[in-house]
């Protein structure tokens, strides 16, 4: 019986497998000489500057005892492909013959699929703006044909086949020959094996890197820290990278700004549902429409930014209509939407001059917390970034939407002109969320981390961003608004100076937090 190749229809754990592809390479004959990446842009039409399968090459040793090594990278068609499961569109999926393949037609171009591959194997195509990677040569397969890559390799270093066929000459020399896959540790059941390669090759923060290239200028693209966070040791004899492909950073300040802007959104409703519940009154401009508008508000700027960020943003709407239900891309959408309509309905019962019901105040809260922390479970699905997989981070979120939505709820209290008495709350919640972040955060220092989570955090603390996690995050943009809300509560009527300066505050020292996570977290070099 035959497999359908034709199907699309992602792999299902209960299905039987008719087939499963895979690769092995074999650095024992490799040379090097790039007729598998010249062959795949060929074959694909894939356009200058990015590739699907590329060959780095490293350098180890002193002259006259120097040697050079070769490794020939791409996807690696896992059976746990962390891609898939993050991917909101379902563009990404597994055939029947488990080969990892993609539908550009589906596409919104999030990266979030780049974030989640532990093997730097997606990258942006810059004609169509969607993701796309190695595909197996797909076409070629259903009709028989091996992939180009291997059709054209000099010395027959790439053997492609049906690992689940105990017959084939891939079967055999995983059998029998000494493979190793990259990254085991992130147990996603890759099908590519090689035989013969030098590890150095595979281990990204083994090497150094110098300024240029054997034969090219270094990519601008690449992230300006990830040297810093390889091993502090430079000897002669560490493994030197003399060639390799670019690998541009996927997301930049946005995503920061996403965060810092749904978490004010969040908190706005947080802290009066938290205040009201425990006996403080539902003060009629700040708790019934102010804060409920600054909800919509933020929210809206942060599906702005989202959708901003994307590279086909004009399929957005895919998100919701053909949604991949596992991916928390397509689960915050929902939120998001949730969140704002329950924001728009508390508002609308304000201007009434009511009081939203308790059920419905609980909802909000509940929603807000859900919208405040679900970017956790989302970073969490980028599985190649180890910074990311920090379970404190969903605290953290909650912490600062506390903070955030708590500094946007003083500087209106100060422009409407409430009593002090509901300031007296919000004020209290903030500046307990700064003491509570503040003890979360220095306490990570001592927390177990993975080598490459580590080396992230080390780059935040100690490393070239450690003047704008000091001196911004932790002093300007903590120690500094609780000292200043410590103080406003001695004073039997504080100034409105001091309620906006520390909330001013408070809000960079989110900004930053924001930034610094998505930019460590994606220092770590993955190939």
């Amino acid at each position: 019986m035959q497999p359908d190749f034709s199907s699309k229809k992602p792999y299902g754990r209960l299905q039987l497998r008719f087939m499963r592809y895979g690769f092995v390479i074999d650095h024992t004959r490799c040379i090097g000489c790039h007729a598998c990446t010249v062959a795949c842009k060929e074959e694909h039409n894939v356009p200058i500057g990015v590739n699907r399968t590329w060959v780095k090459y490293i350098e180890k040793g002193t002259f006259p005892d120097s040697s050079r090594h070769f490794g020939v990278l791409r996807c690696n068609h896992c059976d746990d492909a962390p891609c898939i499961e993050i991917c909101p569109t379902v563009a990404l999926f597994k055939r029947d013959d488990g080969i990892v393949d993609f539908d550009n037609t589906l596409c919104i171009g999030c990266k979030a699929c780049m974030q989640a591959c532990p093997y730097d194997a997606l990258y942006i195509d810059p004609d169509e703006n969607t993701a796309a990677k190695c595909n197996f040569c797909t076409h070629r397969v259903e009709t028989g044909m091996q992939p180009a890559c291997e059709v054209v390799c000099p010395v027959e270093a790439i053997i492609s086949g049906d690992l689940d066929d105990p017959a084939s000459r891939i079967s055999t020399i995983v059998a029998n020959e000494n493979v190793t896959v990259r990254k085991p540790e992130k147990k996603t059941e890759p099908k590519l094996f090689y035989v013969g390669v030098d590890p150095d090759v595979l281990e990204p923060a083994r090497q150094r890197t110098a300024s240029t290239y054997m034969s090219a200028e270094r990519h601008p693209d690449e992230h300006p820290h990830a040297d810093a966070t390889r091993p502090a040791a430079r000897e002669a004899g560490d493994p030197l990278v003399v060639y390799d492909a670019p690998h541009p950073t996927p997301w930049g300040w946005m995503i920061g700004a996403y965060l810092w802007t749904k978490s004010i959104g969040a908190g706005a409703l947080m802290i009066p549902a938290l205040l009201i519940a425990i006996g403080y009154a539902a003060e009629e401009t700040l708790f019934r429409t102010a804060a409920p508008l600054m909800a919509l508000g933020f929210t809206g700027v942060t599906t702005f930014l989202l959708v901003a960020d994307l590279k086909r943003p004009e399929r957005f709407l895919f998100l919701l209509f053909k949604p991949n239900l596992r991916s928390w891309l397509v689960i915050g959408g929902y939120i998001l939407i949730l969140y704002s309509i329950f924001s728009g309905v508390w508002f609308l019962i304000g201007l009434t001059g009511s009081a939203p019901p308790g059920v419905m105040r609980i909802l909000a809260g509940v929603i807000g917390v859900a919208t405040a922390c679900y970017s956790a479970f989302l970073f969490a699905q980028a599985k190649a970034r180890d910074l990311w997989q920090s379970r404190a981070f969903f605290w953290h979120l909650i912490l600062q939407a506390f903070v955030a939505g708590g500094a946007a709820l003083m500087i209106a209290g100060v422009v409407i002109g409430v009593e002090d008495r509901t300031l007296y709350g919000v004020r209290n919640t903030v500046g307990i969320a700064l003491v509570v972040s503040l003890i979360l955060t220095l306490s990570e220092i001592a927390m177990p981390m993975s080598r490459d989570a580590r080396r992230a955090h080390e780059l935040m603390i100690r490393g070239p961003l450690r003047k704008r996690f000091w001196g911004y995050a932790i002093a300007l943009g903590t120690v500094a608004p609780l000292l200043i809300l410590l103080w406003a509560s001695s004073q039997i009527e504080p100034s409105w100076q001091l309620y906006v300066s520390a909330s001013l505050l408070a809000w960079l020292g989110v900004w930053v937090s924001e930034s610094l996570w998505v930019e460590a977290g994606q220092a770590v070099p993955l190939s």
